[in-house]
């Protein structure tokens, strides 16, 4: 265990070790890592402070690298102990990527070995490393996205280990399905691409000529990743976030550069591309994607079936060859994963068949607990984005009037990245929300 310091902060890291499948607690085991993060100013008396445990959105992202008390993070250590987990498979924890997971064996037993990496498996690790953390009290969870999600599941298996619930951007249906989350999702991301193309009117033109180009040319990124009219489209999961729209538009302003055989994608379009699609740093987002919603036969799910793609055929819109032979604008299309991710990205092309046998896996186990989220008594404060791209708001609402003595914040102020845009305001507005303070 090793401590150091950064302006404001002392960070020590952690490493744990917890089975691979909690339902076989002398079986195989991995690690996760975890940074635990006080103040600088505290940190001789920080066997004081409450924790708080922060979970990352994702799937498959380990937690945010702050460099200082930035964002919520500052407002956090005036008060608490935090630790910032690399959720199981991520970041420091044991990886599961195209590299070690054939160590598995076959696609069907490195899938095997995936479905022990959803919030559950999740949650129960949270749960061993509290007990070995704080002795036993209770602790803060602060859940972002797919982290509330993460959240969500805790309050349904493991209230006794929560002192309070705070949760930005990530309140999940209890109930649907991958199919439902993608039928709801499809018209919020035509909003957003309406409200890109009004603001900024000369991308429309860009749009259609990029797409028409990649639809003529065999484009590769540098990485090797192969950029289909399909994956360009996938550029609008950026629409999602504060700035996104903006960032968008910054990507598409110089696509191309004059060439002796023509015009041509410029190298820095193709760099600013391949930076914001490939799934290098985070393979298990596309792998356990859909998997996330899954539920089971118990809940009146099937399998996934990669939902995301069968829903697309129903809103025409969002094909870039219909829109070329007509005059409106080529749509982006939101978080989803697709099948043809597994063949254009090179991080992902190995695990093309481990994520066919998860998309046709049916024997998931429910995530969510609504009798006992109906009983819930863990103070549980929400902000819940009024549009939010990314998680369906109808559907969080709904999950909020579900948990028992949950208080939401609905606010149009923020994108899905509120935490992250809003920091300390962010924070500041769910402490005194489960505190009875507004």
């Amino acid at each position: 265990m090793s401590t150091y310091r950064q302006p404001g902060l002392v960070l020590t890291d952690h490493r744990f070790t917890v089975p691979l499948d909690h339902a076989r607690p002398d079986g195989e085991t991995i690690e996760v890592y975890g940074r635990e993060v006080v103040a600088s100013e505290k940190a001789a008396h920080r066997t004081g402070l409450p924790w708080l445990l922060y979970l990352e959105g994702g799937p498959g992202f380990g937690a945010r690298r702050f460099i200082g008390p930035q964002a919520w993070l500052g407002r956090a250590v005036r008060e608490f102990r935090v630790l910032l987990l690399d959720q199981r498979g991520t970041g420091r924890s044991t990886p599961a990527n195209r590299q070690t997971l054939p160590l598995r064996g076959t696609p069907r037993q490195q899938a095997d070995h995936l479905a022990h990496f959803r919030a559950d498996s999740i949650v129960k690790d949270c749960e061993l490393i509290r007990r070995e953390l704080t002795g036993g009290a209770p602790w803060t969870v602060l859940g972002q996205s797919f982290g509330g999600f993460c959240a969500t599941n805790y309050l349904s298996t493991a209230p006794e280990g929560l002192a309070a619930v705070l949760v930005t951007g990530g309140l999940p249906s209890l109930d649907a399905s991958a199919d439902d989350v993608y039928r709801a999702a499809y018209p919020r991301v035509l909003r957003k691409n309406t409200a890109h193309y009004a603001r900024y009117p000369d991308d429309v033109e860009r749009v259609r000529r990029i797409a028409a180009h990649l639809h003529e040319h065999e484009v590769t990124l540098p990485g090797g990743a192969r950029l289909t009219p399909e994956a360009f489209q996938s550029l609008g999961i950026l629409l999602g976030g504060g700035s996104g729209t903006h960032q968008l538009h910054l990507l598409l302003e110089d696509a191309f550069v004059p060439t002796p055989a023509g015009p041509a994608l410029s190298d820095a379009f193709l760099e600013g591309v391949r930076a914001e699609l490939s799934y290098a740093g985070h393979p298990l987002y596309a792998v356990l994607h859909e998997a996330i919603y899954a539920q089971g036969a118990t809940r009146g799910h099937g399998a996934t079936d990669w939902a995301a793609e069968r829903v697309r055929a129903e809103f025409p819109a969002f094909d870039a060859a219909r829109a070329l032979d007509g005059d409106g604008p080529v749509l982006f299309t939101g978080e989803s994963v697709h099948p043809w991710h597994f063949t254009t990205d090179p991080a992902l092309r190995p695990l093309r068949e481990t994520a066919e046998h998860l998309a046709a896996r049916t024997d998931w186990t429910p995530l969510y607990d609504p009798a006992r989220l109906a009983a819930n008594e863990v103070p549980v404060a929400a902000a819940v984005y009024h549009d939010d791209m990314y998680v369906d708001t109808a559907h969080s609402l709904r999950t909020a009037r579900a948990i028992r003595g949950l208080r939401t914040w609905v606010t149009d102020e923020f994108e899905h990245d509120g935490v992250r845009a809003g920091g300390p305001r962010v924070l500041d507005r769910l402490l005194a929300l489960v505190r009875d303070e507004v």
